[in-house]
């Protein structure tokens, strides 16, 4: 295993993150516990979480994950030993249940940290993250920014980061990030940095050969602030395993499960999967090492969260560390790129 600094912090974390949002409803708490022990014995100290898994969200199974985790940490009593991320749930219609309003709030905030806390059985989190904007963003499939959505949004990003910085000063939480942010969103938080409040560590949005939009403008400014990546969905929703060629619907997977899911599921997805299999096979490669591997080679990525739903997925994941792609392979990837950019949206 590979390690390095989240950016800004002297917490050093694996390359590889254990992702883990199946644990509660595709996976068993003993499934999730055989997962996170296995992925310590690999090297893995980094798990990412959040309050509204496990997925798909519904009432009934919201913080199912968490709770998976915090039986975890109470029986083995290695809290000291992992990297533990955690995230808030953002407007959302589909996550009404977990609590009305859903915004970031001192209110929201509050409940929405201590019940984490509670479920995970611990006094603090290393990472706490928005998990998306209280303003409407274009991410999940959505490809184009409608001008529209946010004629009245007012700005109160500062309000927010002096309501997370209490969680830092009473030791709740040692760092705050982002995910599914935008360019704005991100130069916004970095912009109240400057003007001495806490700054944003992290951004975690979707980033796979499906999704590679966050290069045209987001990892600018992760270099230029130095703010890390974590990247998720390296697979997108598995599609990149290869598991869905040629029309396959394995029973058990996601996309068939959860229809719904359809994200990484269109036909140019499929097409563009198609070629990227081809490099792989040429290669010598599994399709899935070579996309993870991808996506670990890239100069701005931090942590890549992997998530599996079988041991056997999980052991491969976690060996695409041994994979490094030559400049040909680069290469050959990038054409396909140039042809059919994110297909994903």
């Amino acid at each position: 295993m590979e390690y390095t600094n989240l950016p800004n912090t002297d917490i050093v974390v694996s390359k590889l993150c254990l992702g883990s949002m199946t644990w509660g409803q595709q996976n068993t708490e003993k499934e999730g516990h055989e997962q996170i022990d296995f992925s310590l014995d690999q090297g893995i100290n980094f798990i990412d979480t959040a309050e509204m898994y496990s997925i798909p969200g519904k009432p009934e199974t919201q913080g199912s994950t968490e709770t998976i985790i915090g039986n975890w940490i109470e029986r083995t009593k290695r809290r000291d030993d992992i990297i533990l991320a955690s995230k808030i749930t953002g407007p959302n219609r589909y996550f009404e249940h977990i609590r009305d309003p859903l915004d970031f709030s001192k209110e929201s905030l509050e409940d929405a940290l201590h019940k984490s806390l509670k479920r995970l059985k611990t006094d603090y989190l290393d990472l706490y993250q928005l998990h998306w904007p209280e303003r409407k963003v274009n991410v999940f499939g959505v490809r184009d920014y409608d001008h529209r959505w946010n004629l009245k949004w007012k700005d109160n990003l500062g309000e927010i980061l002096d309501r997370l910085e209490r969680f830092v000063v009473e030791g709740k939480v040692k760092h705050i990030g982002l995910s599914n942010e935008t360019p704005f969103g991100v130069m916004r938080y970095m912009e109240e940095h400057r003007k001495g409040k806490l700054k944003m560590v992290s951004v975690q949005n979707a980033y796979s050969l499906l999704q590679r939009r966050d290069e045209v403008g987001l990892t600018e400014v992760l270099q230029m602030e130095n703010v890390g990546y974590l990247p998720y969905s390296p697979l997108g929703f598995g599609v990149l395993s290869g598991k869905y060629l040629n029309g396959m619907r394995p029973e058990t997977a996601r996309m068939t499960l959860f229809p719904s899911y359809r994200r990484y599921g269109g036909s140019s997805c499929m097409i563009a999967t198609e070629a990227y299999n081809e490099i792989a096979v040429k290669h010598g490669l599994s399709l899935s090492q070579m996309a993870l591997a991808f996506v670990r080679q890239q100069e701005f990525v931090t942590s890549t969260i992997i998530g599996a739903t079988s041991m056997d997925q999980l052991a491969e994941n976690i060996d695409s560390m041994n994979v490094t792609l030559s400049e040909e392979i680069v290469s050959e990837i990038n054409a396909i790129h140039d042809r059919m950019p994110n297909p994903a949206a």
